[in-house]
Order: structure tokens, then sequence, then C-alpha cells
């Protein structure tokens, strides 16, 4: 499932990420890469244990922590402490690769398995050239260039790539998610429904109509079904 999620930082938050980017210290991004992908991979980041990408890390999960959508359609057990990239100059592509299976996070504090692959964008399209997010997946090669403060998922099976940055620098955050629901078809289904049931609760009468019980019990019957906890 590839799904857009728009809203996760409010325009103040996004000033307050921008402000605190802008002093803060970049790196190789290389650093983090796989064997694999340090070959394909040519951009800046925060290394993970400065003050700046704890601050940024902060904002970040507060974001996701009171977006409903987010929950809905990630139901995440583990999100991996978010990272942040810089993209521009001569360091500005990323090219194909599939991320790894198993994200080891630092100081020995456990492993998250990568269900789900995210990007929340910290630049605005207008504000550099190039930068898109390339996906490939069975509908073909999707091209991703979202809003300041949107986020895309995407499986972390995928393929995919960041093209050349041409003019100005494209920022961005990324991390990995451990679903509590590891098949994305299954997730697919449960968010789908999901949403259709919010839709019908808010129609009027909508809560205590025999029909929107029902389906919210086969969708919980569903997710006791398929859920890891």
């Amino acid at each position: 499932m590839l799904l857009h999620i728009d809203g996760v930082l409010s325009p103040d938050e996004l000033r307050q990420a921008r402000a605190i980017l802008a002093a803060a210290p970049w790196g190789d991004g290389r650093a983090t890469a796989g064997a694999q992908s340090a070959l394909a991979k040519n951009n800046q980041q925060l290394t993970e244990h400065c003050d700046e990408t704890r601050q940024l890390q902060q904002l970040l999960l507060r974001g996701l922590e009171r977006h409903a959508g987010f929950f809905s359609a990630a139901l995440p057990k583990q999100i991996s402490p978010p990272l942040f990239n810089r993209y521009g100059g001569a360091a500005n592509s990323f090219g194909n690769h599939v991320d790894s299976a198993v994200r080891y996070l630092a100081n020995g504090a456990g492993r998250v398995r990568t269900d789900i692959s995210c990007t929340l964008f910290l630049s605005a399209p207008d504000e550099y050239d190039g930068g898109e997010l390339v996906i490939e997946d069975t509908y073909g090669h999707q091209r991703v260039k979202l809003a300041a403060g949107d986020m895309v998922l995407y499986p972390g099976t995928s393929v995919h790539r960041v093209e050349p940055v041409t003019r100005g620098n494209r920022l961005a955050s990324y991390f990995w998610i451990q679903s509590m629901v590891r098949c994305d078809q299954q997730r697919r289904l449960l968010y789908d429904m999901d949403n259709h049931l919010r839709h019908l609760r808010s129609s009027p009468g909508g809560e205590a109509n025999p029909a929107v019980i029902g389906l919210t019990s086969t969708y919980h019957n569903l997710l006791r079904m398929w859920i890891d906890i």
C-alpha cells in the first residue's frame, strides 16, 4: 500500500523544524546505509545522536501520535527513531535500492522489522527541482513529491530511489515501522474498512446503527486474527 498522509506537522511545527535544520551538523548519508545501498547513496544526513536530531525526533513523533489516519494505516508496533537527510549540490541523489529487512537500533536498543518505509517531506515542492521519490510497484513507477509536512508510506519491500536534485535543497525525515499486522494486503483491507466506518459513524445516528456496530465487530475480529503484539 502506497499512501499519502497529509498534515503530519503543522505550519508552526514546520517552522520549528526548519530552524533546527538550518543550524544542524550535516554528515555523509552513507553512515547508515547497508553495503549495497551505500553504492547508490549520495546525500547528507544528521548524525543520530546530536541534539538537533533528538529535538526533531520529538517534534515528528508528537505529530504522528495525534494523527488518526497514520495509526489506522500503519498499525505501528514499533517505530524506528526518525532520521533526517538533505539532498542538494554535489550530494543530490540516491539510486535504486531496497531497504534492509531489519533496522538495528543504536546502542543495542533492539531492532525493527521494516514492514513500512516512511518519508516525511520538510521542504516545499517549489524550493527545489528534481528530488522525486520514485517507488516501483505493481502499477509501475510512482513519483512522489509532497507538500512540506506531508508523508508517504510504502512497503519496505519496494525498490525505490530519489531523483537528482538540480536546484535548491530537499529536506526530509525517513524512518521505518514494524506493524502489528505484517501483511500489506491485510493492512490495506483494515485501513479501507476503518475509513468507511469513520464515515458511517459521522452520519446522523451512525454510532447507534446496528450495521455500524456489526462492522466494527468484524473489523476488530479481523484485527484480532491478524495482529502480532
